[in-house]
């Protein structure tokens, strides 16, 4: 590739002016040469070789006003032309080289001018060592402007300027610049046509003509619960909305609608394989007659598009098919396994709920059977109110007591007496005897009622304790029955109902393929690749070149 040349102002500004300058020069000696040729003519003979070759001696007193006033000789014009320092340190150093003394690198551009010479001419080396040569055979190296005469008619030179050459090599670098730029842009165009407009064109095509039409039926339905709220047992559960607390349950269903158990199920009750082998399918959409598993469950994912919305609680189900009828089926067909899925969700719930109350409830009912069998088996082996014993044989004690003291005291008063009543004496006497067996057989009734294994107390004990037992056992029976009830309230409220907003039906027009939409997609997405190829490839030239 050619660069384009740089021409500074300057040089073509001097440039100009030397040309001016050896213009003027030639016509000068043209002009000498005709007067040379005509005092000849005059004198009457034809001049020779050497004749013509003898410059006219100089008069005295004559002036040659043409190189006096030749353009590009005078200080001042020299000083306009806007020559670089550079240039002027050249002119100081060739006038230097051909003996002359200028005052200044200006003089020095007009002493070499005057006879001829063009100070910014470069000198190769090969011309250095020829000059050497040419100075030792006497020879003078041709200096502008000269003058060359010729026979006959003298015409002008077919050579261009170096400003004309400069331009018609500009032109051609502009030239060849657009036509590279034009071959770049068709490869360009070319590569595009290829790789990315001919197959967009090729998608269109078949989404347009060749592809079989699918039919979408739509449905919505939502999860409730039973108590219509956030199922929580006060607090922050309560304030939630049905939809958050029915979250889980959603999820877990549009899980089984999707997965390959769902698919299977369906397969086998309607038969979903079949349907989608038919011939009349594009082979592209047709599943192939030995297609697996995996295949089919590919594309029951495609086919069958189901959302969730957890802020309403609402899902979305999209069934495709490739007709109306088939598609309403395999819809309605979803919502039935849906709503089977809830209530197996809600069922297991509900059983957990109440499976552990209804066992505590068992536990205490047979707590309190055994305790009150307990205090019965207590209660048949002995009196039935020990303590009403014990409280009557400490009675009569009490009576005992106060009997034998009162007859001690009339027993004290007789022996008082100077001359007793021997017979009341005996009858207290024998009385106190009387009293005080009572006593100690009393006392001993009471002991043996108070200790001993089989003691009235052992007894009386171990029949409170069997009666504490018993009341333990009831209260724990009491609350088992309070759970129970409240664990059967809260199954209730877990009981989840799959309620179906919007039930499919059977589509009039064809929803896929979308033309346009899909058109465009397949020119994004071979414009992506196209664009990642090209730029790998450039960054491997890069790297490789580098």
């Amino acid at each position: 590739m050619t660069t384009k040349p740089r021409v500074s102002k300057f040089r073509i500004r001097r440039s100009a002016a030397a040309t001016a300058t050896g213009a003027q020069g030639m016509a000068g000696a043209q002009g000498m040469a005709g007067a040379q040729t005509a005092s000849v003519a005059q004198a009457g003979h034809a001049p020779g070789p050497q004749a013509a070759q003898q410059p006219e001696p100089p008069r005295n007193g004559q002036i040659d006003q043409t190189r006096a006033e030749a353009p590009g000789t005078s200080i001042d014009d020299i000083r306009r032309e806007g020559l670089t320092g550079r240039e002027l340190r050249m002119a100081r150093r060739v006038a230097q080289k051909h003996g002359l003394a200028p005052t200044s690198d200006f003089d020095a551009v007009r002493l070499l001018r005057a006879r001829g010479i063009d100070p910014f001419q470069r000198t190769t080396m090969l011309e250095l060592v020829k000059g050497d040569g040419a100075k030792a055979r006497g020879e003078d190296r041709v200096q502008l402007p000269q003058t060359v005469p010729a026979p006959g008619h003298n015409l002008p030179t077919t050579e261009t300027s170096p400003a004309d050459r400069r331009a018609a090599e500009i032109v051609g670098i502009q030239r060849d610049i657009v036509k590279r730029r034009r071959r770049k842009m068709l490869l360009l165009f070319s590569r595009l046509a290829a790789f990315v407009i001919l197959p967009t064109f090729l998608a269109g095509y078949y989404f347009a003509v060749m592809a079989t039409p699918m039919y979408a039926s739509n449905s919505a339905f939502l999860i409730l619960s039973a108590d219509g709220s956030g199922g929580g047992k006060g607090g922050l559960g309560s304030l939630l909305p049905g939809q958050f607390a029915t979250g889980q349950d959603a999820i877990a269903t549009q899980e089984y609608l999707e997965s390959k158990d769902a698919m299977l199920r369906l397969d086998r009750e309607r038969d979903y394989r079949a349907h989608f082998k038919q011939p009349w399918i594009d082979p592209i959409q047709r599943l192939d007659p030995d297609a697996s598993t995996e295949d089919l469950y590919s594309l029951f994912r495609d086919h069958v598009k189901i959302g969730y919305d957890p802020t309403e609680g609402v899902m979305r189900m999209e069934v495709i098919a490739a007709d109306p009828e088939t598609s309403v089926r395999f819809n309605e067909q979803l919502i039935a396994y849906a709503e089977e899925r809830v209530d197996e969700l809600s069922r297991d719930k509900r059983n957990d709920a109440v499976k552990t109350a209804a066992e505590s409830l068992e536990q205490a009912k047979a707590d309190r059977r055994a305790a009150q069998e307990r205090l019965v088996s207590l209660q048949e082996g002995t009196i039935l109110d020990p303590e009403g014993e014990i409280a009557s044989i400490r009675s009569l004690i009490n009576t005992v007591e106060l009997q034998l003291q009162e007859k001690e005291l009339a027993l004290s008063v007789q022996n008082n007496n100077p001359r007793p009543n021997q017979a009341k004496v005996e009858a207290l006497e024998s009385e106190i005897e009387v009293l005080r067996a009572e006593l100690e057989r009393q006392k001993r009734r009471l002991t043996d009622a108070a200790s001993g294994e089989k003691s009235l107390a052992s007894k009386t004990a171990a029949i409170q304790m069997a009666q504490a037992d018993l009341a333990t056992a009831d209260l724990v029976l009491q609350s088992a029955l309070e759970t129970m009830r409240m664990s059967e309230i809260e199954a209730n409220k877990q009981v989840r109902y799959l309620t179906v907003s919007a039930r499919p039906v059977v589509p009039q027009e064809a929803a896929y393929p979308k033309v346009f939409e899909n058109t465009v997609l397949a020119f994004l997405i071979f414009s992506g690749i196209y664009l990642m190829i090209s730029l790998t490839a450039s960054i491997l030239r890069e790297q490789v070149s580098s």
